[in-house]
């Protein structure tokens, strides 16, 4: 996994000219402002930055806490040259991991109401290299990390199902070959969801399904399986959510790292000296 630190090759290059120039011998104070309500996150992302660059660093909010515009959520103290270098990368960290932060405590506390236990997950639909990151952030903002990546659960899709033949030979299999992990089918109807009950799936997402049909299969899981995890995934956003909401086990959303907005944050000096 790249560090945070890394990324700032992609930046800075062989020098950051403009500090260079104009900025070579200054010490600063400076402060990184929320220019929304938001939750933040990513502050230790973007203190493991500065620091790395020779920076001291007070971080004023925890990752996970709401704050209002306006409010300053971290300190960073001296070389100009280093802060200017370096400012872009944190406040990029910051910017998205907040928005995802803030978007899942919104889906999270409109969920809730119509069932408790309800749980929102991030998929693998993440930024390339910055996967550990943006989940980290679905779970500040109350959400869940589902499957990290390949290796930890078994999930089978469409793919497999035209690969393998059926739903109950490709659950045979995984369970021949890993025994005792989790395994989630993917289904796009009632029969294949009664069927991944009956082959012994662990969890059942359904996926792309309006709400009354998605609500007719969970019944008909539960009616085969009532141990069985009924996940809704595919085409879900903020606008359609609570449609799903009441008989859900897990809701799970690209939507919250492929097309959130970033939060605005800035980077305001408020002292220079020598």
């Amino acid at each position: 996994m790249t560090e945070p630190h890394e990324f700032l090759a992609e930046d800075v290059g062989s020098g950051d000219i403009t500090s260079e120039a104009l900025a070579a011998h200054a010490n600063v104070k400076a402060a990184i402002i929320a220019k929304d309500d938001c939750v933040v996150a990513g502050m230790d992302v973007a203190a493991e930055i500065f620091r790395h660059v020779g920076l001291d660093v007070k971080i004023i909010v925890r990752d996970g806490e709401n704050v209002r515009k306006g409010t300053a959520v971290m300190e960073i103290y001296g070389p100009a040259r280093a802060l200017l270098g370096s400012e872009r990368l944190a406040l990029n960290f910051v910017m998205r991991l907040s928005g995802i932060a803030t978007a899942t405590r919104k889906l999270v506390d409109a969920c809730r109401p119509l069932n408790p236990n309800i749980k929102i997950a991030a998929t693998r639909k993440t930024t390339p290299g910055l996967r550990k990151f943006e989940k980290d952030a679905v779970e500040l903002g109350g959400g869940i990390r589902h499957r990290e990546g390949l290796y930890d659960q078994f999930l089978i899709k469409d793919n497999h199902l035209k690969i393998v033949g059926s739903v109950a030979e490709a659950v045979r299999l995984a369970k021949a070959y890993r025994p005792g992990m989790k395994i989630e089918v993917e289904v796009t109807d009632i029969k294949m969801a009664e069927e991944a009950s009956y082959a012994g799936a662990d969890i059942i997402m359904l996926d792309n399904m309006s709400p009354a049909q998605a609500a007719k299969a969970a019944a008909a899981i539960r009616n085969v399986n009532p141990k069985a995890i009924v996940e809704i995934s595919g085409g879900i956003t903020p606008d359609n959510i609570r449609g799903y909401a009441g008989f859900a086990d897990v809701i799970s959303l690209g939507w919250l790292t492929h097309s959130v907005r970033a939060v605005d944050f800035s980077l305001e000096i408020k002292y220079v000296g020598k």
